[in-house]
């Protein structure tokens, strides 16, 4: 069978087994991936387990909690092949229980690393490529995730107010997010080299081939550029010495906090869901929320 059949014949189990839609879908896309990475799944061992979570966890810089629905989705895959005597065993059991469990007594005891603004700007200033400096300093001043940075058109930015229309996310609740001056005078340092290189997209963030940027490229950029700097440590297990992109999005909250923000804005520029009742009846200002951001976000320095 190809792999498309496969697939298609596991999403027939999961219906018959009457899973939601949600997780069908889930799986759907997790196991695609999984095939994608892992070639040969009939002959897979535990090595190709682990190569598969090297991508996730290093390449793609996934949350733990995501880590866990692949895992999840990729061993319930294998339960099915093994049912119907396509394999002879679920080589993803082990790997879990080894690495995803030390994973996750590192993520509960370890504390993501908060450099002060000054260290930020001394970390942005020394970043040479205009594009990665603003990819950098626009993870940091609106908390956005890879995923929706590279989504953005130019089109998407409101240079009146410094806003930015985030492209709608099933995790997003609010889909606008602002920057500041500092970031204001980064991206059109960027637009300029990117009109010199005249791509074919409307893509904020381009590549080496003038196509849209993948996650992947952010998060090589970001972790390129710390480790140099000395902010990330390729060696090390402790959350401490890491910073990803998904750092950049922790230190924007924590500066908001530490000036003094409201929580409900904090949640509003975030992007949170909605989870308590009453979040549903709270509106909230922009123009408000917008003057709010623009005293609590610190500069930095930034030339």
């Amino acid at each position: 069978m190809t792999d498309l059949e496969i697939l298609d014949a596991f999403i027939d189990d999961l219906k018959l087994r009457e899973m939601s839609e949600a997780t069908i879908r889930s799986y759907k896309s997790n196991v695609r991936r999984f095939l994608e990475i892992v070639s040969d799944y009939e002959s897979a061992e535990e090595k190709d387990i682990r190569k598969y979570l090297r991508v996730l966890r290093y390449e793609n810089d996934l949350a733990f909690k995501t880590l866990e629905n692949n895992f999840a989705s990729v061993s319930s895959f294998y339960d099915y092949l093994q049912y119907e005597g396509l394999v002879d065993r679920n080589p993803v059991l082990l790997v879990r229980k080894r690495y995803l469990n030390k994973y996750k007594d590192d993520q509960n005891n370890g504390h993501r690393q908060v450099p002060e603004p000054r260290t930020m700007g001394a970390f942005i200033n020394y970043i040479p490529s205009v594009r990665d400096k603003a990819i950098v300093l626009l993870l940091l001043k609106t908390g956005i995730r890879r995923n929706e940075l590279v989504d953005i058109d130019l089109g998407d930015i409101r240079w009146d107010n410094y806003s930015i229309q985030i492209k709608s996310k099933a995790k997003r609740s609010n889909t606008i997010v602002y920057f500041d001056h500092e970031t204001a005078k980064v991206l059109k340092r960027w637009i300029k080299v990117r009109e010199e290189r005249n791509p074919s997209t409307d893509a904020l963030f381009i590549g080496e081939n003038e196509e849209r940027l993948k996650r992947t490229g952010v998060y090589k950029a970001v972790k390129r550029w710390a480790e140099k700097f000395g902010l990330h440590d390729p060696g090390s297990d402790k959350m401490e010495n890491k910073f990803t992109p998904h750092t950049l999005r922790h230190v924007f909250t924590t500066y908001l906090i530490r000036n003094g923000m409201r929580r409900e804005y904090i949640k509003e520029l975030r992007g949170d869901s909605r989870v308590d009742a009453m979040d549903i009846y709270h509106h909230i200002d922009h123009d408000e929320l917008r003057k709010k951001y623009q005293g609590c976000m610190p500069e930095l320095g930034i030339i």
